[in-house]
């Protein structure tokens, strides 16, 4: 039987976060998104099997759920019978397939994460069928499609774009808005990714999380003109160019202290980013290590965060975050561009 494996890193998101989204990126001046394609897999497996429908085996939630061909209907699609599958099952619709499949899939990443692992397993589902149904893949158009579906179907206002390009390009990537599309910089370096993964500590916080980014009240704040909201997004925009032009000039060792005030600035602007027990654990670190900077991933309120800090502290930070009941440190390796 014909059987086909594809995967695609989850990313962690470095600095210009948020300000993915359209037309903000176009708005604020200099937008640029700076990311990492960690060894953190999404995965998808198809199988062929002698089933009149589509299997779905998930194991973020552990179920097996199987519809016949007669399920897969617009109004099904349009409507919550697919219920958290529905994403899944609108990738695999827009490839007119309605049977004689299994298909086992991952995030790669915990649930709530904040990495986009959801992302991530969208546009590597993609891959996969584009591949199992022989078309040529085009990254970009894959990114728009998984894109306008995701959001279509979280139906809570505009999706940023970040999320998508390391499970198809790997590596750093700059993510430079343009109009009509997004031009990618593949960044990566052996030196670039080794800063990296001696400075940052990726740590997961046991919580899923709770969304201490609203994307749509910060669209809505930007185009009500609120200064704060105006003001915040573009010190991130700032920011994240400067550190954009420090990795093309090699300047790699500033970078983490560039990582740190983006999560400072992000902190303040979204006061709820940052759970009670995640600052807990910040605190009791940074009495021992006073340069400590935090970064959380994603929309926080949860989820993962990055600890900043020297290579020399690396060992102590992440003995703390070991002890620190709940919360467990993942592993933070950039992967290789594709």
């Amino acid at each position: 039987m014909k059987r086909l494996e594809e995967s695609g890193s989850v990313r962690v998101d470095l600095l210009g976060g948020t300000i993915d989204l359209n037309p903000i990126c176009l708005i604020l001046p200099d937008v640029v998104t700076l990311n990492i394609a960690t060894e953190l897999k999404a995965k998808a497996l198809i199988e062929e099997v002698n089933l009149d429908g589509i299997e779905i085996v998930s194991s973020d939630y552990n179920t097996t759920e199987f519809f016949s061909q007669s399920d897969i209907t617009p109004e099904h699609l349009a409507n919550d019978f697919f219920g958290p599958l529905k994403f899944v099952m609108q990738i695999v619709h827009y490839f007119n397939l309605t049977k004689g499949l299994r298909i086992s899939l991952e995030s790669g990443s915990p649930a709530g994460a904040g990495l986009g692992g959801s992302s991530a397993m969208g546009v590597t589902l993609y891959k996969a069928l584009a591949r199992w149904t022989k078309q040529e893949i085009d990254p970009i158009k894959a990114i728009s499609i998984v894109n306008a579906i995701e959001a279509r179907i979280l139906d809570c206002g505009p999706a940023g774009y970040q999320d998508y390009y390391p499970a198809l390009f790997g590596g750093v990537l700059g993510l430079v808005a343009k109009p009509g599309h997004v031009q990618v910089n593949q960044l990566y370096s052996a030196e670039l990714a080794e800063v990296l993964e001696k400075n940052l500590t990726l740590v997961y916080s046991g919580q899923t999380r709770l969304s201490g980014i609203n994307n749509w009240e910060v669209y809505k704040g930007f185009f009500d003109k609120n200064q704060t909201v105006r003001e915040g997004l573009k010190n991130i925009a700032l920011l994240s160019n400067q550190a954009f032009l420090a990795i093309k000039e090699k300047k790699f060792s500033t970078l983490p202290e560039f990582i740190a005030k983006e999560g400072e600035i992000r902190t303040t602007l979204f006061p709820g980013i940052v759970s009670p027990d995640m600052e807990r654990l910040y605190n009791k670190i940074r009495a021992d290590v006073p340069n400590l900077g935090m970064k959380v991933c994603g929309a926080g309120g949860g989820g993962c965060f990055l600890l900043v800090h020297s290579e020399q502290d690396s060992s102590l930070v992440r003995e703390r975050v070991v002890a620190h009941t709940g919360m467990s440190v993942l592993d933070l390796k950039v992967a290789q561009p594709l």
